[in-house]
């Protein structure tokens, strides 16, 4: 997905939301922001993917306030959270539908996004949004693809109801090749959250996604193990709305299931559905 114009007050939302996570002082978030808006005007008409200008913009942050996981004590709350949602809920899961809609549910679990709110009662949210269903339903043509799964997360949270998923396609003798982030980034997964929740135990393969500190998903520098799964693989799940606005953008792939909350009218523009749908989209090898 390449940069729209709507992103830049998103972006820099963001930005000042990691300048309070660190405590940094109000002349100090002015610097970073301000710092971050010249990268962003340098940047916007580069060829580059919104997740790559999006990275560089956020990468600039950490550096100028000195952290390199501002969103820490969101990621471990999140997780938390996310847990007791799914000790709750897991036993009402049956087929494959049920698995991804819950996985999906998850995706909300995303901080700085303007607009959206991670609400403080997820239960609840989470019994809304599962009554309410899925706003684009492939889960049927999706589900003949999963001998083997190329499966890129995204945020902490969202990682507990991954692991459901995961199970259940374990269950089903899926090969798995899972794929977190390299380093942190947002509230991004890594593989310390990962081998935290115990997601080696039914993948495979767990590797990164390369490339340092990067959000969605860049061909030209993935790790080998994950480069051949993607080259070998039946089904790659893209969870999030960064691999989907990175992954959408390149041809060649093999099919695609695009799991996500629309979270940005931009995104939901593209898909045709209202912000805040869930989807189960699928995109057949191109």
């Amino acid at each position: 997905m390449k940069f729209d114009d709507r992103c830049v007050d998103c972006l820099l939302s963001r930005v000042m939301l990691e300048c309070r996570l660190c405590g940094a002082s109000g002349s100090r978030s002015e610097e970073v922001t301000a710092a971050c808006a010249d990268l962003l005007a340098e940047l916007r008409d580069e060829p580059l993917l919104h997740p790559q200008i999006a990275s560089a913009m956020h990468r600039k942050a950490y550096e100028m306030l000195g952290d390199d996981d501002p969103f820490l004590s969101l990621k471990e709350e999140s997780d938390r959270i996310a847990r007791e949602v799914c000790f709750a809920v897991r036993g009402r899961l049956t087929g494959f539908r049920d698995y991804v809609l819950a996985s999906i549910i998850g995706n909300t679990f995303d901080y700085g996004v303007k607009g959206h709110q991670v609400t403080g009662d997820f239960l609840g949210y989470f019994e809304q949004e599962y009554t309410a269903g899925l706003a684009i339903d492939h889960t049927d043509r999706i589900f003949p693809l999963l001998d083997r799964v190329v499966y890129f997360t995204d945020n902490c949270g969202e990682i507990v109801f991954d692991r459901l998923l995961i199970e259940y396609l374990h269950r089903q003798g899926s090969h798995i090749t899972l794929a977190v982030r390299d380093m942190p980034i947002l509230n991004d997964a890594t593989m310390a959250e990962a081998r935290a929740l115990h997601l080696d135990r039914f993948a495979d393969v767990l590797t990164t996604t390369g490339c340092g500190c990067e959000i969605g998903v860049r061909l030209d520098c993935m790790p080998p193990d994950l480069s051949l799964a993607v080259d070998d693989c039946t089904l790659i799940i893209a969870k999030g709305m960064a691999n989907y606005e990175s992954i959408s953008e390149y041809t060649g792939m093999p099919p695609v299931a695009f799991l996500m909350a629309a979270k940005c009218d931009p995104i939901a523009e593209e898909v045709g559905v209202a912000r805040g749908s869930k989807v189960a989209m699928l995109r057949d090898r191109n």
